[in-house]
């Protein structure tokens, strides 16, 4: 998996989801037990946690002191999987909730308040999960990306349907300051902002059919230094392997959600 890892940039203080319009500004796992999904993770990937401002069932890991990640207790609540989602800066979540419905998504939660700020949960009309986030973001973006450090990566039946569905809801590639510019590369689209890749969408080759058999979901993938060690520590902790391979691995943690860890850091 490739992806632009390159230097923060001297303008690097984002503090609005306006400033980084279209792109995605921040990862969360919705989980049915907050505690056990904790201490996997802080075996797997060495997070450390504080607890949240939204409550009990909300947590927020760090890596040397930056956010990066947040576990969302309501699996059960909401009536959602379990499952990682990233989330797309946007400038108005009502206004990305109605472009998504207007364009055969659906909204499974929200827009709903979570100062400083108000998120939504929506699906595209592939089935794809993905969320919005309109306000001050989490961590400041630039740190966020190098810190996690963690890349997306879409996959489904139709790239260039799915870049048509996203670009309308999210804006991308509209001119406007802080959108994303979106291309077609090494077959894939590629998703930059402000230069740097920070999203891809794949679906097979160039003109091929869309494959039935594909289930869309956005692949969540964190850049670990010792991909087998991490293989190791998520079998000890009840997670089990889907995939694995020298430098990367699909994994599944205790509560049954998917994600990557890969060695990859650059193209």
């Amino acid at each position: 998996m490739n992806h632009d890892f390159s230097r923060p940039r001297e303008k690097t203080h984002v503090v609005s989801s306006h400033s980084v319009s279209g792109a995605p500004c921040w990862v969360s796992l919705t989980s049915r037990d907050v505690d056990a999904t904790e201490r996997f993770y802080e075996a797997v990937l060495g997070w450390e946690w504080r607890p949240a401002k939204l409550g009990d069932r909300f947590r927020m890991a760090l890596v040397n002191g930056t956010p990066v990640a947040g576990i969302a207790g309501v699996a059960s609540m909401w009536q959602v999987a379990v499952a990682w989602t990233p989330y797309f800066a946007v400038a108005s979540a009502d206004h990305a909730v109605a472009r998504a419905q207007e364009r055969g998504g659906t909204a499974a939660v929200g827009p709903i308040s979570f100062p400083p700020g108000r998120a939504a949960l929506l699906a595209d009309r592939d089935g794809a999960t993905f969320g919005i986030w309109e306000g001050l973001l989490v961590a400041d973006w630039e740190k966020w990306r190098l810190a996690a450090p963690t890349f997306i990566r879409l996959h489904t039946r139709d790239a260039f349907d799915a870049a048509i569905f996203y670009g309308e809801v999210l804006d991308w590639a509209s001119g406007r300051p802080g959108s994303c510019e979106v291309r077609y590369e090494g077959g894939e689209v590629v998703l930059r902002s402000q230069g740097t890749v920070v999203a891809r969408i794949e679906s097979g080759a160039l003109g091929a059919a869309p494959d039935p058999t594909i289930r869309p979901h956005w692949q969540i993938h964190f850049v670990v230094e010792d991909v087998a060690a991490c293989v190791r520590a998520a079998e000890r902790h009840g997670g089990s392997v889907l995939t694995k391979g020298s430098d990367e691995a699909v994994l599944r943690d205790a509560d049954g959600a998917q994600f990557t860890v890969t060695s990859h850091r650059a193209p």
